[in-house]
């Protein structure tokens, strides 16, 4: 991920595209999730080392965008997903909303994105090629400065914001435009060596919110945002594309009045309007702290947990604003002297972030390595019971902590049934604190391959998918899924390939086995 808006935790506003214009009311709802929501915008836009020559920057803006259908749809229908990693022309998210003030409420919709623009250089001549500007175009420039000038595409932050009443919502809805126009900037170098020359094409997209009352208090928000712009002429490339798209496009939704509700974990009541929410090329979370009532929500194209945060030991919008920021500005340091003075000439996004990693403190620097947030006792009441391990072992911190643990014999009881390598398991992810990833897979049934105790006390079981092609190369190379025993179903194995797996009875009262004893996951 690349640099965001955000410096020391205060945002700088983007450039603001055509929409209507919302009344005055307070803004800090929004702002909250400033350093997130910035993190989602710059997915893709310049990737580490920050160079034009650098591989990586060769396919750029993999998220949320949003292309001219014709251009798009030019080799058959886009097929929706619940994330925006496929390219397509719109995005849509539902929602749900408690009803909080009949009558009085209201919805806010911020919708970002990035609008491509080419930076070309152009040096100043007299050459036949040159044109009636007395420019040509080259792919760099060195003024007498020493300052070093690449052609390059960038992106201009964009934001549009409309605020409507629920009422209106659910009566009509609301359409509002969410494009950008033409343009184009020119910016003299110093001594009169060129110039750089910004070109940016039209964007046409509108925004259309429209609410579903489902019972008294609770209606269904739709949030539909489509590029309706014409494609480019021709069989264009992506690149050329890109210029007419909605990049990295991501939602901010607010209200007064109402209360969201999340999708990942709905209250039991709401699970089923919640899954009848139809997100497409997009994913839903609240935003806010976690103990913050539901008045926030960020629609994103790639996939977050509810509540997402910057990590506090981030210093500002270094690379991406999450836990491997120490191993990103270690790489950083690495860069060859030519290396970073062709980053710094690639975007200014990328000189900004070199000058943070040259100047950071050393006990900024030692924050990035890691913090403990979770960390508690370990005790009879927190740890599991298990068939072949003690809940009284020392602290994983002590000498001699791991003796007597063996993650491919040991078990574990679930449902009176112990669990171990080779037991078969049917998958239930907890609703409350469940991995998204984890929350797909619901219902598919697996392979124990292991037993893990975390140094928290916990424990969680390693499997494998039975329906995986790939299940045999993952045990051969230790790449699992791991879930809580509370989490999962113990099976009968089935008689035959063809025979569903059954819930296993409860077993007898738990008892040490003995390495014989245990099942264990075939080696191969």
């Amino acid at each position: 991920m690349a640099e965001g808006l955000v410096e020391g935790g205060r945002a700088r506003p983007a450039t603001t595209g055509s929409a209507e214009q919302p009344p005055e009311r307070p803004r800090g709802v929004f702002e909250q999730l400033s350093a997130v929501a910035d993190a989602v915008l710059y997915e893709g836009y310049l990737l580490y080392p920050y160079r034009r020559s650098s591989a990586k920057n060769r396919v750029r803006w993999q998220f949320g965008v949003l292309f001219p259908r014709d251009w798009v749809e030019s080799d058959g229908p886009v097929v929706p997903g619940v994330s925006g990693s496929a390219d397509s022309w719109y995005q849509q998210t539902e929602c749900l909303l408690r009803i909080r003030r009949p009558g009085d409420a209201s919805v806010r919709v911020r919708v970002r994105y990035l609008q491509a623009q080419r930076k070309q250089v152009e040096e100043s001549g007299n050459s036949g090629n040159s044109g009636d500007s007395g420019h040509r175009p080259v792919a760099s420039l060195r003024t007498d400065d020493g300052t070093v000038h690449l052609t390059f595409d960038e992106a201009v932050p964009r934001e549009c914001e409309v605020v409507v009443p629920l009422d209106e919502l659910l009566e009509t809805g609301r359409t509002v435009p969410v494009g950008a126009a033409a343009g184009v900037d020119v910016e003299p170098l110093p001594a009169g060596a060129g110039r750089v020359v910004r070109h940016r094409d039209e964007i046409r997209a509108d925004t259309t919110v429209t609410a579903e009352r489902l019972t008294d208090d609770l209606c269904r928000l739709r949030v539909r945002t489509a590029n309706t712009g014409p494609a480019p002429e021709g069989r264009a490339a992506r690149d050329e594309a890109l210029r007419r798209a909605l990049i990295a496009t991501h939602t901010l939704i607010g209200g007064d009045g109402v209360e969201f509700v999340s999708l990942t974990d709905p209250p039991g009541d709401l699970a089923a309007p919640a899954r009848n929410c139809r997100n497409e090329f997009t994913f839903p979370v609240l935003g806010g702290a976690a103990d913050d009532a539901g008045y926030l929500l960020l629609s994103a194209p790639i996939i977050l947990p509810d509540h997402p945060q910057v990590a506090p030991e981030s210093p500002g919008d270094l690379h991406d604003a999450a836990e491997i920021d120490e191993i990103l500005t270690l790489r950083t340091m690495l860069l060859t002297d030519e290396e970073k003075r062709e980053a710094r000439a690639t975007d200014p996004r990328a000189a900004a972030i070199l000058d943070r990693v040259d100047t950071m403190p050393q006990e900024v620097f030692e924050r990035l390595h890691g913090a403990v947030r979770s960390l508690a006792p370990v005790t009879p009441a927190t740890a599991p019971e298990t068939a072949s391990a003690p809940t009284d072992r020392p602290a994983w911190w002590q000498e001699d902590a791991d003796d007597g643990l063996s993650p491919t014999t040991d078990t574990v009881l679930v449902d009176g049934v112990p669990l171990g390598g080779g037991s078969r398991v049917r998958l239930r992810p907890r609703g409350r604190g469940a991995d998204a990833q984890d929350m797909f897979l619901a219902g598919r049934t697996a392979e124990v391959a292991a037993v893990f105790h975390d140094v928290d006390g916990s424990v969680h079981l390693a499997v494998t998918l039975d329906d995986d092609p790939a299940a045999e190369l993952h045990t051969w190379y230790g790449r699992f899924h791991y879930f809580r025993p509370d989490e999962l179903e113990p099976l009968v194995p089935a008689g035959n390939p063809d025979e569903p797996s059954a819930p296993a009875p409860a077993a007898a009262p738990a008892r040490h086995t003995t390495d014989s004893e245990t099942p264990t996951a075939e080696a191969d």
